[in-house]
Parts: C-alpha cells; structure tokens; sequence
C-alpha cells in the first residue's frame, strides 16, 4: 500500500513586482505550515520522501514543514509541478522513487484539487465533501492506493483517507 500527502503550499503574499514563480509565503503562511508539519508528525503521517514545486511559497513551505517532522525526510524539487495540470503532477508521482511509502508532495491549485478529484473518487465522505468544497492554502488530501509502485498509482485507484486544513486542526 502506498500513501499520498497532497499539500497545498501555505498562504502566500503578493508583494508588488515579483513574479509568481518568486512569492513568499505570507505571515498566515508562515503560522500554517509548521502546524500542518507537526499535523503529519503527530497523525503518523511522517513521509519517506517529498516532491516539491520549486517556487518559491512550496520551497519555504516544505521548509517550515521539515522542521516539524519527527524524523529527515529526503526531497526533490520538481519544476514540472509548479501550476501543473493534474497530468503533470500525477507523472511525478510515478516517477517517484519506488522504496516510498509514504510521499508527500506539495504544489499549487487547482491542479491539485483536480488530481485529488481524479485519483480519488471514493473514500471518507465528510473529507470528501470538504475536499470538494474548497481546497484552501495547507490544505492536506490524504489518499491511500493498493499498488506496489507509484507508476501504478492512476485515475480512480486512490481512495480518500482524509483531508485537513489549518482550520480543522485540534
């Protein structure tokens, strides 16, 4: 079985005359993401392994986030997932490294809540809903498949375990 954290880069800020590419992560922000990394340490979520957007708000995210697991987690930027449509990043996915077991990968929207939307149609119907509803800055899907390797990891295999946002955390 594998396990697959979509986070949601943490709020951002829109400084005048940076590029998207280059926006920092605002003061919410920066509030947010190590809450949603002690989230993932204190829930038994810790990932094996992280593929991250390489702007700038996910690089400072995963950052914060880091910090707060209980344990190093290697990562990798991966530039195609930056504003990717949900294709590209479940690519990413595949090519994951095959000994993870837990991955968590941290991008933008809407691809991402189109992808959780793809992968996983079914699962726990109250994170479903929510997950439908909105899928907020540190917003985390977590969607489990029963397959050996990421590259089988497709469209309908995923089932929605939860989904957690700053705002539902105890």
């Amino acid at each position: 079985m594998k396990r697959l954290l979509l986070l949601r880069h943490a709020k951002s800020a829109w400084p005048e005359g940076v590029e998207d590419h280059d926006r920092p992560l605002s003061d919410r922000g920066r509030r947010d993401a190590p809450c949603m990394g002690a989230y993932l340490a204190s829930a038994g979520l810790q990932p094996d392994f992280a593929l991250v957007s390489s702007a700038r708000r996910t690089q400072e995210t995963w950052a914060l986030v880091e910090q707060a697991l209980a344990k190093p987690c290697p990562s990798r930027t991966v530039p195609s997932i930056y504003e990717a449509e949900p294709a590209a990043i479940l690519a990413a996915i595949q090519a994951a490294p095959g000994e993870s077991e837990t991955l968590l990968v941290i991008g933008h929207n809407p691809g991402f809540e189109n992808l959780a939307a793809l992968l996983a149609p079914d699962g726990d119907g109250d994170a479903l809903e929510r997950l439908r509803a909105k899928y907020p800055t540190a917003g985390l899907a977590v969607i489990v498949f029963d397959v050996e390797r990421w590259e089988n990891a497709a469209p309908g295999t995923g089932r929605l375990e939860g989904f957690v946002t700053p705002k539902t955390l105890p």
